[in-house]
């Protein structure tokens, strides 16, 4: 029988932290005069009392989780943790039903970027910097677990990085909540930074605060139903585009830099992959907005380069409503959407590590084809890609289709016509944002959908941020037996 002690134990700490960030949203609402952050206090209350209740009724059943243990926390985590986040905005003078609600919490800690809120522009302070906060509480929950959780449960082919990644860092710190701390520096460190180059390029000190969060998390909440586009200004652009792709690429390389190691970042195979794919998506869509669309050079770079990455790195942000740019760019986003930035990064999507093991195994396969008695090792950042490393990524691709498929079904059914159900559910497993089309494309948002759609896309961005495995190994009776 699985002992639930520890898990709920973790479970009713992490309740306590979110609880104690909700704090954050009060201070906002009280120096505004805007009355919602009686219902953060409220809501806060709630929150701590059950999170308490869980950790004193499990107390001294020990830290160290197992295997199973550990499956269970990690899903449990993110499915709990929005039906929590999502009381202030149930509660709010935003008036949500609690279905919008969860969808809206779900996609702030999943950093999805997907809303159903409109009229942002007149919202309060508090729930503004409360969906920044849990886009940038996800942001770093997301890549502590790539780092010290997914390896371990070798989820996906994730293990590749277990040895590389802890084996390298160890040299540093020799433990994994040292290296999770640390981590963290550097995710507030990045913020900081972030924000001030925000300011510098004329936000205001909020709307510089929350954008940094839900950059550096790429996670695409912003305080305008226009996003980015709010500020039309070229330079945050710009910086926005910058530092969407340093929320994409690896933290631990960022540690590596920081130990005198300039060129870790170069090194890596999957971050020289990354920026050879953005140059080549960048290059491709600037010269077909300039030859195909008319835009002069300025327009192609300033709305081509700041929307591809917005998609690429799964971050959702919009300068403009790309859907109206053609079926080539509605195909082209729609494809990209899926990739993602690197594992280890905040960002979302299929990852760029398992698109070049596919790629290397691929043509170890074709090399055996043309010489049989040849003997060919495909190779990741140097080392031999063991066999359990090809199997799980293509389990993963596989069954990433197959989810993709039921989930645009399941959302069909719904009602919803056919584009709408199609990137409604790419954008929730892939952890994107927008959609395409006039409803839910970067111009709208998924508010029009049916509480049964909602549900099905909450659901679809949970799966999608826990790597598939996660919680699907749930589902299996011997999971559960002892």
């Amino acid at each position: 029988m699985l002992d639930l002690r520890p898990v709920l134990f973790a479970l009713g700490s992490l309740v306590c932290m979110l609880a104690g960030g909700m704090a954050v949203p009060v201070l906002f609402d009280v120096l505004a005069g805007n009355h919602d952050w009686e219902i953060f206090v409220l809501s806060g209350f709630l929150t701590i009392t059950v999170g308490g209740m869980f950790m004193l009724a499990n107390r001294g059943t020990g830290d160290a989780l197992n295997l199973r243990q550990a499956f269970l926390l990690t899903f449990l985590a993110w499915a709990v943790l929005p039906a929590f986040a999502a009381l202030p905005l149930a509660f709010s003078e935003l008036s949500l039903s609690y279905t919008d609600a969860y969808f809206e919490a779900m996609s702030g800690l999943t950093t999805t970027g997907s809303t159903v809120i409109s009229g942002l522009d007149n919202a309060p302070p508090g729930i503004l910097i409360w969906r920044a906060l849990l886009q940038w509480f996800g942001g770093i929950g997301i890549v502590v677990m790539a780092v010290a959780v997914l390896p371990m449960l070798q989820v996906g082919g994730m293990q590749v990085f277990k040895a590389e990644s802890f084996d390298t860092v160890e040299k540093i710190l020799p433990r994994a909540g040292q290296i999770s701390a640390v981590i963290s520096g550097a995710y507030v460190s990045l913020t900081a930074i972030c924000m001030l180059a925000y300011l510098l390029a004329g936000m205001g000190a909020f709307d510089a605060l929350a954008h940094a969060m839900t950059t550096i998390a790429t996670g695409g909440f912003s305080t305008s139903d226009a996003s980015i586009g709010k500020f039309d200004s070229f330079s945050i652009d710009m910086l926005a585009t910058f530092f969407m792709i340093v929320g994409s690429i690896p933290f631990i390389l960022y540690l590596q830099v920081l130990r005198g190691r300039p060129m870790a970042l170069w090194r890596d195979e999957q971050v020289r992959g990354f920026l050879k794919l953005i140059f080549f998506l960048c290059f491709s869509v600037v010269s077909w907005l300039i030859i195909w669309k008319g835009f002069s050079l300025y327009e192609a770079v300033r709305y081509g380069l700041f929307n591809i990455i917005s998609i690429l790195t799964g971050t959702g942000y919009a300068t403009t409503d790309y859907s109206q740019w053609g079926s080539f760019s509605a195909t082209l986003f729609f494809m990209v959407m899926f990739i993602g930035g690197c594992a280890g990064s905040t960002s979302c999507g299929i990852k760029i590590f398992r698109f070049q093991v596919l790629l290397k195994s691929m043509k170890s396969w074709i090399d055996h084809i043309l010489q049989p008695n040849g003997v060919f090792v495909a190779r990741y950042n140097g080392r031999p890609i063991p066999l359990d490393v090809r199997n799980s990524v293509m389990s993963f691709m596989t069954l990433f289709l197959a989810t993709f498929l039921v989930l645009t079904l399941a959302i069909s059914s719904t009602g919803t016509d056919w584009i709408t159900a199609l990137s409604s559910a790419g954008t929730a497993l892939a952890n994107v944002g927008p959609g395409l089309g006039e409803d839910v494309g970067p111009a709208g948002s998924f508010g029009g959908l049916t509480d049964t759609a909602k549900w099905l896309m909450s659901v679809g961005m949970l799966v999608g941020r826990l790597e598939l495995f996660s919680v699907l190994v749930l589902l299996s009776p011997r999971f559960w037996r002892a």
